[in-house]
């Protein structure tokens, strides 16, 4: 840590101190100075929503009595002590990940959806005892749900969408136990998340997507309500957001993080900033509005035909809201509905997902006319190459059928932690028409089960070179990883014919190693070509592997000198030919060391097939592997 950041955390440690002694289940006094302004359009919805939302692995029955303090997967209980002495690592507490999942009233806006639709009271019976029972269950600085300031703000976002779908100034006037919810329960909570976000800011290494997330709840939640400290909370909060969407992202607007799942819940913050601010008059700069403009289009640029993205770094299945009735939703293809809305843009609607509800909420009927008067066009987009930020692209489509690759020459991460990267320089993925073939593995898990966490974000679980059996960087926790790697992309021929990369990173430097990858793409014949270079000055033998990850739809088939992967109906997909100087496996499930798995989603796996090649070799090497495409 730098000599500022040292003082930032003692005095976190000093706050902290005084907190404990003072703060304790102190409850606000929030007197609005004003009516809070009607902002989001009228709600329109024509479908009821189920009285249960899936947390990760396990269904939330919200009409039943909710544990606030309990990881519904274990059913482990985390006490209800000062929320900064909690050990969130302790195993015997279970997942703070799951508690706080549900914790974030995720399902609330749906609840006052369907109120919406039905104007029953059962419904609004049932918001105001949720809401009752988890203001009554976490006294401030009590238990768990006060530990992290972005869980606060996902609360803020959505009890703001709450208010505006119940239209709860209408609704104070004509009923009587509604409007003593608000004064007496409801609004000294909420004044109470915003005095916790001001005086709780992520700094220093911790400054991620947290800042951000805690820069857009206190925006959206103080241009709505009105307390004696909101003018100044709100400028506090723009003035944040303005400043790290800038840093937080690339010039071509990709989020430094490296974590690809990560930009839909960021653009979200973003997003519903930004409305907020248009609705209330209250716009920011044309800089904002042009880096957001930039990270849809790079969501356009980075996901497939189906809307897929490519899965670099962590990903936690995280939501900002949830107000979608579709098993299959995209949120990257609903951002891509409202990037086409704000910036009238034709190509975004291409790859859009259509005006769902979360755009019928944020956009309303003016909001539909829009998107429908954007002309369609078709577009069969080619490769997107981002040689500053190290995210190659390649792309060839034709209709319906898409060949895609990404290759991964971005940094370790955002920050001296780094914290939601994985050592995966030089990998890349394959997906044919949409489905995966060679896959990144995915996370699984943060802070439970170490020893999958360490597979997950390590090296071998990614389809690059590894030495010596490490990782290309040192890691030091579940979210920390102390000595990062550079990356650098050496050559870029990019046309309609074929695309070539050349490539390279020093994460092996400590064993005198340099790992530099040519691919090369060929359209005109649908062959990936990898040429990789192990440039060693040591004189020391070394072990190599490089393991190519299949989806688990996807099956292996070895022959004399290449394999073929099929899938269930045993329709080949690819060939590849490897190099005869390495010994070949087919591992699957392996847990004794782990090997073979795949997670699609968090607390999430299943046995995958690997295709496990190694090598010992004491100077410099290279070794070509081809895949041809069927």
């Amino acid at each position: 840590m730098s000599p500022p950041e040292i003082l930032y955390r003692m005095f976190n440690f000093l706050q902290k101190k005084i907190e404990k002694i003072r703060d304790v289940g102190k409850s606000g006094k929030a007197v609005l100075i004003s009516t809070p302004p009607r902002i989001l359009p009228a709600a329109e919805n024509d479908k009821l929503y189920d009285h249960k939302i899936k947390i990760f692995d396990t269904f939330l029955d919200y009409t039943e009595d909710i544990k606030w303090h309990t990881d519904l997967h274990t059913l482990k209980r985390i006490p209800k002590i000062f929320s900064k002495d909690i050990n969130i690592l302790n195993k015997k507490y279970g997942s703070a990940k799951h508690v706080w999942e549900v914790n974030r009233l995720l399902f609330l806006p749906q609840i006052c959806l369907n109120y919406s639709i039905k104007k029953d009271k059962k419904y609004l019976r049932q918001f105001i005892s949720i809401n009752d029972s988890w203001i009554s269950d976490n006294p401030y600085l009590l238990g768990i749900n006060w530990y992290s300031n972005i869980e606060v703000n996902i609360r803020l976002i959505n009890w703001f969408l709450s208010w505006e779908i119940l239209e709860a100034n209408k609704l104070i006037e004509s009923e009587p136990e509604f409007k003593d919810f608000v004064y007496n329960r409801w609004l000294p909570v909420i004044y109470m998340h915003c005095l916790y976000s001001y005086r709780n800011p992520s700094r220093f290494s911790s400054a991620n997507n947290h800042l951000i997330s805690e820069y857009a709840g206190l925006f959206i939640a103080t241009s709505l309500w009105k307390f004696k400290d909101s003018a100044k909370w709100n400028i506090y909060a723009k003035k944040g957001l303005e400043a790290e969407i800038q840093k937080q992202h690339s010039e071509n607007g990709i989020n430094k993080e490296e974590a690809a799942e990560y930009i839909q819940f960021i653009t979200d913050f973003f997003l519903l900033a930004y409305i907020v601010g248009e609705k209330t008059n209250n716009r920011f700069s044309p800089g904002y509005k042009l880096m957001l403009k930039k990270i849809f289009q790079y969501i356009y640029g980075f996901t497939d035909i189906k809307g897929n993205f490519p899965n670099y770094g962590d990903e936690d299945d995280g939501r900002v809201i949830i107000l979608e009735h579709e098993k299959n939703y995209s949120n990257f293809k609903s951002l891509l509905t409202s990037g086409s809305i704000i910036y009238n843009d034709r190509e975004l609607k291409t790859r859009s997902g259509g005006f769902d509800m979360k755009n019928r909420i944020l956009f309303g009927k003016k909001g539909k006319i829009k998107f429908d008067s954007i002309k369609s066009t078709t577009v069969n987009p080619g490769s997107c190459i981002y040689k500053s930020e190290g995210h190659l692209i390649l792309r060839k489509q034709s209709g319906n059928k898409e060949i895609y690759i990404h290759m991964n020459a971005a940094p370790l991460g955002y920050l001296s932690i780094a914290a939601h990267g994985h050592s995966d320089a030089l990998s890349f993925i394959l997906r044919l028409d949409g489905k995966g073939i060679l896959v990144d593995t995915g996370t699984f898990s943060y802070h439970t089960h170490p020893e999958w966490r360490q597979y997950f974000i390590g090296t071998l679980a990614h389809n690059t070179i590894r030495i010596n059996k490490k990782n290309q960087a040192l890691n030091g926790g579940p979210t920390l990883w102390l000595k990062h790697y550079k990356t650098e992309v050496k050559e870029i021929i990019s046309n309609e014919n074929h695309d070539k990369i050349i490539a390279a990173h020093n994460g092996y430097r400590a064993s005198g190693i340099q790992h530099i990858r040519e691919l090369i793409f060929s359209k005109t014949d649908n062959t990936i070509q990898i040429t990789d270079f192990l440039e060693s000055d040591s004189g020391r033998e070394y072990f190599i592997e490089f393991p190519l990850h299949l989806h688990p739809d996807m099956f292996p088939e070895k022959h004399k000198n290449y394999i073929s992967v099929v899938d269930s109906s045993k329709n080949e997909k690819i060939k590849i030919f490897y190099d005869a100087k390495f010994d070949i496996n087919i591992v699957k499930g392996q847990k004794s060391s782990i090997m073979g798995w795949y997670s699609g989603s968090f607390y999430r796996k299943e046995p995958s097939h690997m295709i496990y090649q190694t090598f010992k070799a004491s100077s410099s090497i290279s070794f070509k592997t081809k895949i041809n495409i069927c």
